[in-house]
């Protein structure tokens, strides 16, 4: 239903930075805006993309092309322009709190990897590895693009690490279990995964049933035993940089003096120590993306990087899958969840793509040694 509030001071604010990044409200370009209820000039002025993301859950505006709506906002930056209140709250409260200690750690299982696993088998696809594909190499594998991808990237962190039958190796935020598979079957490794998920726990116990793997609910920190190799693929973004320092340290106590550990995450081209309000409040609690400089700061006198490799413009075709897989999907899931959830799931893998496709977040693939490999470390791609 529509407000009177017709021409206000938000509706020309909000127009006029539409139109420095080739928007027009209301216009006739699938990525134009089609807005129901003009309150919503207001709330994404006051509140930013808080407010942009709230107002598209409750249907007060859409686009048929959302990702490139999307896109074009951050590509011209307009995130930048408005809101600032619930920034400012989230910064302040990262810098008072550790949001990712003690039962804090366990929040974002039960808030984002819990939901269901009948949600993540419908976007994911064949494999459930909700990280990154690697299409360079996708098709080399079999099987359809997306599955090929994460087939290729999941192959990719096991000849980076060298693996070698018996090696023991340690998934930090393990998932449901799909790369320590893949590691076990293709290069005859053991070892142990963590999550902080009780879901995520029983799928990969009974996924990796027969292998000499163990499935752990646990925190990063209590680990403390020895390995020849380890990974973290997409956990990074859940420790915060209150204990990036203590998560290298307990890296560096678990690694073997000659072993290698690999870290795939999103970076950020900026340091902060919050996520975007939106993200925060409804999709990921308590998380944050380190900055280059941030992970290299936390490492330092515990490990030499040996390669840093950026793929991150191969999450936006990544992302564009898992929602096509969704849309396809949401029939055997619209009962469950409701129409707010998949309008709120669908701005959030919109926004995702559109933030890496604007080149605004990386992705990273970072390998450590402890003391520097004999003779160098040869990069694989």
């Amino acid at each position: 239903m529509q407000s009177q509030e017709k021409d206000s001071p938000a509706q020309r604010r909000i127009s006029a930075l539409l139109i420095r990044a080739g928007i027009t409200l209301n216009g006739r370009a699938a990525f134009d805006p089609q807005i129901h209820n003009d309150h919503f000039y207001g709330r994404v002025v006051t509140h930013g993309s808080l407010g942009l993301g709230e107002s598209y859950m409750d249907g007060w505006w859409d686009a048929e092309d959302l990702d490139g709506l999307l896109f074009r906002m951050l590509a011209a930056h307009l995130d930048e322009k408005v809101g600032g209140i619930d920034e400012a709250w989230l910064w302040l409260k990262a810098w008072l709190v550790n949001l990712q200690r003690g039962r804090r750690a366990y929040v974002i299982g039960e808030r984002h990897y819990d939901l269901g696993n009948d949600l993540f088998q419908v976007m994911l696809g064949k494999r459930l590895v909700y990280s990154c594909g690697y299409w360079k190499n996708a098709q080399e594998f079999s099987g359809n693009a997306l599955d090929a991808s994460q087939e290729a990237k999941l192959d990719l962190v096991c000849r980076k690490l060298g693996l070698k039958p018996g090696m023991r190796v340690l998934d930090i935020g393990c998932g449901w279990g799909e790369a320590l598979k893949f590691a076990a079957q293709r290069y005859g490794v053991n070892g142990i995964g963590i999550t902080v998920s009780h879901e995520q726990a029983e799928f990969a116990r009974g996924l990796c049933t027969g292998l000499p793997l163990e499935i752990r609910v646990q925190d990063y920190r209590e680990v403390d035993e020895r390995f020849d190799r380890s990974w973290s693929i997409g956990m990074f973004e859940h420790v915060g940089v209150k204990n990036y320092r203590a998560y290298f340290e307990m890296l560096r106590r678990c690694l073997a003096d000659d072993g290698l550990s690999l870290l795939h995450c999103i970076g950020s081209n900026v340091s902060t120590n919050h996520t975007d309000p939106w993200i925060a409040r409804y999709i990921f609690p308590n998380s944050m993306l380190p900055s280059a400089a941030q992970i290299a700061d936390a490492r330092e006198n515990l490990f030499v990087i040996e390669d840093w490799h950026n793929f991150g413009a191969d999450y936006d075709r990544t992302l564009m899958a898992w929602r096509a897989n969704f849309d396809t999907g949401w029939s055997r899931l619209a009962e469950k969840y409701g129409e707010r959830f998949r309008r709120m799931w669908r701005f959030y893998l919109s926004a995702s793509a559109a933030t890496f496709r604007a080149r605004r977040d990386q992705l990273w693939q970072i390998v450590l040694s402890p003391h520097g490999v004999p003779g160098g470390y040869t990069a694989l791609r």
